[in-house]
């Protein structure tokens, strides 16, 4: 899908690019997010999400975001292959609250190129990121992982999980500058991927929804049931310490 979809104009809001946004905008133009949403019974208010480049294509249906990727997009610093990849779409929103949780279900039916990719997503900047997501591999396997990327380099905490998994739900928590990521197969459960601390994140962040394909590929990922709520990452109650 190369042509961009054309959307309602009450929404116009995120179809700007979050560079311009952020030249021409003041804070009170874009007010914290996850407090609204919190005294709105968890609903994100959509017009006030803000990309980060734009993807090949993109809709809004209701209260699900489609998000059609464009070949050679990707997040990824250093590590390893040495190559930096920073040309993946974001869509996020920006906060300063420290105790919350954001859930996102999303649905990669149409994933068929190694390297696929959606999910969740803290992008600060180019060497500052925390992502969530399943990337697809082959017909048998792919790979349910995270990476968190602080100060350049990046790194790469995964599992294989069949290839006939579609949908995955994702639980973002944040307790002041440390941070986890969850996922689910059914909304409900949640079982923990990754608790990371980012050194540049202890203040305001942004975060939401990314979609990307590495190689020659492109696809329509959707994402769905967004939410915030208060932080299901408890506080640790076991070893205190020294």
């Amino acid at each position: 899908m190369k042509k961009k979809h054309i959307v309602l104009a009450g929404l116009s809001l995120i179809l700007a690019a979050c560079g311009q946004q952020n030249q021409t905008k003041s804070d009170t133009d874009f007010p914290d997010q996850v407090k609204a949403a919190l005294s709105n019974g968890g609903k994100i208010d959509i017009n006030g999400l803000q990309w980060t480049r734009e993807p090949g294509g993109y809709e809004v249906k209701g209260d699900t975001i489609l998000i059609t990727t464009a070949p050679h997009t990707d997040l990824w610093q250093r590590t390893y292959y040495h190559f930096q990849n920073d040309n993946a779409p974001v869509l996020q929103m920006k906060t300063r609250e420290k105790f919350f949780s954001f859930v996102v279900k999303t649905d990669f039916t149409q994933s068929h190129q190694r390297f696929d990719q959606c999910g969740i997503v803290m992008y600060l900047d180019s060497e500052n990121w925390l992502k969530g997501s399943v990337e697809y591999e082959n017909e048998k396997f792919q790979h349910l992982g995270s990476v968190a990327t602080n100060g350049g380099y990046s790194d790469w905490a995964t599992t294989a999980i069949p290839a006939d998994v579609k949908t995955m739900w994702y639980r973002f928590s944040r307790r002041e500058d440390d941070y986890c990521i969850e996922c689910s197969t059914n909304g409900t459960d949640f079982s923990q991927m990754r608790i990371c601390h980012m050194q540049a994140a202890a203040d305001e962040i942004s975060f939401g929804i990314y979609a990307c394909s590495p190689e020659e590929s492109s696809f329509t990922a959707a994402f769905s049931d967004m939410r915030i709520t208060e932080c299901m990452w408890k506080a640790h109650d076991g070893q205190q310490p020294d």
